[in-house]
């Protein structure tokens, strides 16, 4: 019984150690320079993207109200676009932390949990690590610079082979 309840113990210790820190998001986000197109390059797969074969991207931009307006097209496998319209607002003094509705009043986290100096690339997800996503600003991402993106994703807790890439088409 001493035994049972010593290695229950045990077993309950081992899943509390192996649970992430909290999510943490970038210091700060220049919302003027973040708006814009990005090209999605890799995500986690998400049941709201099953049907999305490629050529998926992401067109924000910063409205009178404060908020940020949100595009999400993608190619379906049939060749037919996917287009979603949202909106965003921010909830942390960062800027690196919104919200995200496409159909109000149901709000999904965004954070910015990665972003490079130069704003060429992004690494977004939300603190219970079941959605992630690698922005670029291009259809096609540098190797070495992918690579940054996904050592910040790991940082963060998220398992990188968990991702799956994204083809863009050349345009």
């Amino acid at each position: 019984m001493i035994a049972s309840v010593c290695a229950a113990s045990l077993r309950a210790m081992a899943w509390v150690d192996a649970k992430p820190a909290p999510l943490a998001s970038v210091n700060s986000v220049d919302l003027q320079r973040y708006v814009g197109k990005w090209y999605e390059i890799a995500r986690y797969p998400a049941r709201f993207q099953r049907d999305c074969a490629s050529d998926a991207t992401a067109d924000y931009e910063l409205r009178p109200n404060g908020k940020v307006g949100v595009v999400n097209t993608c190619r379906k496998s049939d060749g037919k676009i996917k287009k979603a319209t949202g909106s965003a607002k921010v909830v942390h003094a960062s800027n690196a932390r919104l919200k995200v509705t496409f159909f109000w009043p149901f709000y999904g986290d965004y954070w910015i949990i990665g972003l490079d100096a130069n704003y060429r690339w992004a690494v977004v997800g939300e603190p219970g690590r079941k959605y992630l996503w690698i922005l670029s600003r291009t259809p096609q991402m540098s190797e070495s610079d992918y690579l940054q993106a996904v050592d910040q994703a790991r940082a963060a807790g998220y398992d990188p082979a968990r991702l799956m890439k994204t083809p863009q088409s050349a345009r």
